[in-house]
């Protein structure tokens, strides 16, 4: 089997076999990013065929070979919100201009739960929170950057991330889990 690198090239060179070769190589570690900001598994599929389009329309502009990983991983996270915009009304809520947040809440209990478990709770939160969650605690990107990329002010991703929080805390203790630790 040839290693990622090589896979890389060849579908640069569009050969058919290697694209389906790096297809499958990263459904396993993207499906789970799909089903994150899906509200379904269709829809997840959805998201993972149309972000692998847009890999193979575009992998000859790949440069740096050696990043293809992070480069695929943010091509599928911003189709995810492509896809979320083009087929949710995203509800805004501007009222919370003040929000607390601590950034990593919940850490030892996400850490307990099983994947599907955490897809669960994740899934039970309104289509605002979720994206606003799996963006900033999940893949990491700053309320700047969730703003522009959801073309909502940087207040409202404050506000819809506590708000998902405080309803991740509800769904925890209707789970029975009601002590976690706070940083």
């Amino acid at each position: 089997m040839p290693n990622e690198q090589e896979l890389v090239r060849a579908c640069q060179r569009n050969d058919r076999k290697a694209q389906t070769a790096f297809y499958n190589l990263y459904k396993g570690k993207l499906m789970g990013v799909c089903r994150r900001y899906a509200r379904t598994r269709e829809e997840s599929e959805d998201i993972y065929q149309e972000a692998f389009v847009k890999i193979f329309n575009n992998i000859h502009t790949l440069e740096k070979i050696e990043a293809v990983g992070s480069w695929v991983r943010k091509t599928v996270v911003h189709t995810a919100i492509n896809y979320y915009h083009a087929n949710l009304k995203f509800q805004q809520n501007t009222d919370y201009e003040n929000v607390i947040l601590s950034n990593d809440d919940h850490t030892n209990v996400w850490a307990s739960l099983s994947n599907e478990e955490l897809l669960a709770v994740i899934r039970q939160l309104p289509d605002g929170y979720r994206v606003v969650f799996n963006l900033y605690v999940i893949d990491g990107y700053s309320h700047n950057e969730i703003s522009d990329m959801l073309n909502i002010s940087e207040s409202t991703s404050k506000s819809q991330l506590s708000r998902a929080k405080e309803q991740l805390r509800k769904h925890l203790k209707q789970m029975g889990i009601v002590n976690y630790e706070r940083t």
